[in-house]
């Protein structure tokens, strides 16, 4: 549906983010889109861009010259020396009409000051499409998306915030990691609590969040952000894995689609709800007014069954089903390892050496940190 009410809120709230990310995507460097408004911005020609289907938004046309011929940068430099606005289809692959006057709901409100900026805050609050304004006189590239305005930085400036996060990325993922490794020790001891598990869950969100924060600037850089993606890849390995399965140990009640639930709403979670550990145990299913400093818990085990190599989830699930937990696992005779389905004798000693190293390892992890 095209058309959209004139009073809408301006704001990139959660549900619009993805869209603010597509239209980044079309317009980032190494794209022809971005070629030919580099192009343009070169020329000081300005331009106004209209992305979107073409039938749905013809309402807002007033003149024009019709074209549907295939876009190239070259095409689209040249079409932006005359006056009024350029349409593109959806997908940014056709030239539909060029020299149009669009003609948005005037009382629509816009903060913009000049003609071509009013414009396109005010076909973008009006309707689904991406709307892109090159100023003629400066060289600032401004997307507007439901009705919001986000400028474009230029590379240097989004690589050093890249970069910068990636800092601050490295030293949440160091904290996680010790935070974690405490956890993992306790839980070995049988002397967890509430609060080591929720501290856990907090720096792992933050972790997850800040990832989100660099992955929207390597869509922004394009072609020219494969280094910064292939350094997030590196230091995310397993944290969403780890996050599930954290989860999922520690949930009042265990099962798939309250895993699903309960990740959704931490992921959902306010910054100031995050940071409070009373809101983060009741997502898990705890009562919010429960002392998590002494409140004890044990985890169901699969964490840790998680860490061991070549143990398929489904051989995981079953080994917590029948143990119960991860203290029954721990103190499990060998015979009843190995009648557990999906076990049997060998993955039964598998798992005994993969728990005794991850114990070990876990030592020396906490020997090194301290």
């Amino acid at each position: 549906m095209a058309h959209r009410s004139g009073d809408e809120t301006t704001d990139l709230d959660g549900r619009q983010e993805p869209r603010l990310v597509k239209s980044l995507e079309m317009v980032a460097p190494g794209t022809a889109l971005r070629e030919g408004i580099d192009s343009i911005v070169r020329a000081r020609t300005g331009a106004l861009i209209l992305i979107g289907d073409t039938e749905e938004l013809s309402f807002l046309y007033s003149g024009g010259i019709k074209l549907e011929i295939d876009y190239s940068p070259a095409f689209l430099y040249q079409v932006a020396k005359m006056d009024g606005a350029i349409c593109l289809n959806a997908n940014a692959t056709k030239l539909s009409m060029c020299n149009v006057q669009l003609m948005p709901d005037p009382t629509i409100l816009s903060l913009e000051t000049g003609t071509r900026h009013r414009t396109a805050e005010r076909v973008s609050k009006q309707t689904d499409a991406l709307v892109v304004a090159v100023s003629a006189r400066r060289d600032v590239v401004s997307l507007y998306v439901d009705g919001a305005k986000y400028i474009l930085e230029d590379i240097p400036t989004v690589l050093a915030k890249a970069n910068q996060a990636l800092a601050t990325l490295d030293k949440y993922r160091v904290r996680l990691d010790q935070v974690s490794t405490r956890l993992t020790a306790l839980e070995f001891e049988g002397g967890a609590t509430l609060h080591d598990v929720l501290t856990v869950l907090q720096r792992s969100e933050l972790v997850t969040r800040m990832a989100v924060e660099i992955e929207r600037y390597i869509v922004e850089l394009g072609s020219e952000g494969r280094l910064i993606e292939m350094q997030l890849e590196e230091t995310m390995v397993g944290t969403a894995a780890d996050k599930a399965a954290l989860v999922r140990d520690y949930l009042v009640e265990d099962g798939e689609e309250g895993l699903a639930q309960a990740l959704d709403q931490v992921g959902r979670l306010p910054h100031q709800d995050l940071l409070d550990f009373g809101r983060l145990a009741e997502v898990l299913g705890y009562d919010r007014k429960l002392n998590t400093l002494d409140y004890p818990v044990s985890p169901r085990g699969y964490r840790i069954l998680g860490r061991i190599p070549r143990l398929p989830k489904i051989a995981v699930v079953s080994i917590v089903q029948a143990t119960g937990g991860l203290d029954q696992l721990l103190a499990a005779a060998d015979g009843e390892l190995e009648g557990i389905e999906g076990v049997g004798e060998l993955r039964a000693k598998d798992i005994r050496e993969g728990l005794r190293r991850l114990q070990e390892i876990n030592l020396v992890d906490r020997y090194l940190q301290t």
